[in-house]
């Protein structure tokens, strides 16, 4: 309770008399205004932070379900591509000998697609030792002892014995990773120039193989690559392969084949889909064709190799 003499005086109650007799206004109500604009102050600023936050996430989320849409849509259109070069390959009732690429019209697009005979890839099951040391040279990158060492590695892997007693094997491209000294990084380079579904020989056909396995053939001698593929892009016959190594090449022949489509996204970028398919084997459901594997990947600009 105030003092008598306080209320008769007419004095507020937050005033206070200084020791000279002075009367100063106290200022803790100031200090409480003060405190309570800058909690305000800060609260805004805190909805403010949110608010963007939450709006960039929005965005963010819109721009990936649209890039899903896209991603779908050209997937839809790359099969569609590739069940139009597997009905012409049905329909001619041959399976082609040699990597070709051709341009497909769909719903008013163009697209590249392309054909390579698995005999133009590398079997990790079935590869001598000169051609995965090769491989691990040019498209692993490895030294030469490194790449001999693992080589030999990858060939004891698959001649270990099963409970069975039968010869182990790569079931999947991912089981190279089980082999000792083989890790992700090298994996991922060696994964475009294999097949696991080809049924080939210990060695690759030449004419049938991408550019990235006549590399390897001639031992990572572009120039040697580039005159090959030019030649087989202006159809030109008869190339000469003479600047590949024979011992790591043949004729072998497969009706199994890898169909892929590029399918253009824009900035830039194309959907890759693919399938490993075997021409001339039909399904219990009526297909002409059986389908072994298949996958889509993006890469940054529609490929020609």
């Amino acid at each position: 309770m105030s003092h008598p003499i306080f209320r008769a005086m007419n004095v507020p109650i937050s005033s206070t008399c200084t020791l000279g007799g002075e009367w100063r206004r106290s200022s803790a109500p100031s200090n409480h205004r003060g405190m309570a604009l800058i909690a305000v102050l800060w609260l805004v600023a805190a909805l403010s932070v949110m608010v963007a936050s939450l709006s960039a996430g929005v965005r963010q989320e819109a721009k990936t379900l649209a890039d899903r849409r896209d991603l779908v849509a050209a997937q839809a259109v790359g099969d569609a591509v590739l069940q139009l070069m597997l009905q012409k390959l049905r329909a001619a009732d041959r399976v082609p000998d040699r990597w070709t690429q051709a341009s497909v019209t769909y719903e008013g697009r163009t697209m590249v697609a392309q054909i390579t005979p698995l005999t133009g890839f590398i079997d990790p099951n079935r590869a001598d030792l000169a051609l995965l040391t090769r491989l691990l040279f040019v498209a692993g990158g490895l030294a030469p002892n490194e790449a001999v060492a693992l080589a030999q590695t990858i060939i004891d892997a698959r001649q270990q014995r099963d409970s069975k007693g039968g010869l182990m094997r790569f079931e999947a491209p991912e089981d190279l990773l089980k082999v000792p000294g083989l890790h992700y990084d090298l994996y991922a380079r060696l994964a475009p120039l294999i097949t696991l579904d080809g049924r080939g020989s210990s060695k690759v056909n030449a004419n049938a193989a991408p550019v990235p396995v006549l590399l390897v053939l001639a031992n990572g001698d572009r120039r040697v690559v580039e005159m090959i593929h030019a030649k087989r892009l202006s159809g030109e016959a008869g190339i000469d392969m003479s600047g590949l190594d024979a011992g790591l090449t043949d004729n072998s022949y497969s009706t199994r084949v890898n169909v892929t489509a590029f399918v253009p996204l824009g900035s830039g970028k194309s959907v890759l889909v693919s399938r490993n398919v075997d021409v001339m084997t039909p399904t219990a459901d009526g297909t002409p064709w059986s389908t072994y594997s298949l996958s889509t990947s993006i890469q940054a600009t529609a490929s020609e190799n």
